[in-house]
């Protein structure tokens, strides 16, 4: 008689990774949403943007002449508060990872989790999601709410049904959530608050100003390329000569994203080097 089979054993480096992954993505999903600073920097981006957005419906397309309502690009006019809540955004995505360092619960962190780059790309998971659902909702209502303000035979009136409208209004999420990601790789590169907010926000409004000092040939060679030049495209319909870089909507974002990824590629090979 033959004895019984024992049931087989799951190896547990099977099924843990995955396991792990989710618990990580919960932990740091918690941490984010019960920091106080967190939903008042979110609610401070989305009000930039639905309060610009009123204030140029209202006060701005009004004053606008016959030649330059036939040249301005009025879905970007709408997500004016985009150039104050990148600031928000940039900021938190530092301090996502940044701020443990400071304060030192970073080592409790790795402590629980060593495999330290799970925590990271956890992080950067987490922080993405929540920047590209706040970011793309808070421009789809900006630009309702400076179609809603005009007057109904404005000429600068249009529709998400229109062409490049939707791509432009969701590219203003697109655009945040990857600043917010540039900021979190520079804060996990530096683990310095003030250090890398300071970088971040100088990689994006010094370069445009420092350029314009330099010959012409340099600007419409190296202008393109630069990180609020770039990413700028997603969001816009129709470039001028100021915007116009010659790159497009998606290749103008992907030299934005490069920005991002290069900060954060480093992150991932220093977690693993420095001591915490």
């Amino acid at each position: 008689m033959s004895r019984p089979q024992p049931e087989p054993v799951m190896d547990s480096h099977t099924i843990r990774p995955m396991a792990q992954l989710v618990d990580v993505l919960r932990s740091e999903a918690l941490k984010l949403s019960s920091v106080r600073s967190t939903l008042w920097t979110l609610v401070a981006a989305v009000a930039f943007n639905i309060a610009l957005a009123a204030g140029a419906a209202l006060f701005v397309a009004e004053r606008l002449n016959a030649d330059q309502r036939a040249t301005i690009d009025a879905v970007r006019l709408s997500l004016a508060g985009l150039h104050l809540s990148q600031i928000a955004f940039a900021v938190l995505g530092v301090l996502v990872i940044s701020s443990e360092y400071t304060t030192g619960m970073i080592r409790a962190t790795l402590a629980a989790v060593p495999q330290r780059r799970a925590v990271l790309a956890a992080k950067a998971i987490v922080y993405a999601a929540v920047a590209l659902a706040v970011g793309i909702a808070s421009s789809f209502a900006a630009y309702l709410t400076f179609q809603a303000l005009l007057p109904d035979a404005d000429s600068l009136r249009s529709s998400l049904a229109d062409a490049g409208i939707a791509r432009a209004v969701t590219g203003g999420g697109l655009y945040l959530a990857a600043l917010g990601l540039l900021g979190l790789g520079l804060g996990a590169v530096m683990r310095s608050s003030s250090s890398a907010i300071a970088t971040v926000l100088g990689l994006l409004f010094a370069p445009p100003i420092l350029l314009s000092l330099m010959p012409r040939g340099w600007q419409t060679t190296v202008g393109p390329f630069l990180p609020m030049n770039a990413g700028s495209q997603i969001f816009i319909t129709r470039p001028d000569i100021m915007t116009d870089t010659g790159l497009g909507p998606w290749g103008g974002y992907a030299v934005f994203c490069l920005y991002a990824a290069i900060p954060l590629i480093a992150a991932f090979v220093l977690i693993q080097r420095r001591d915490a």
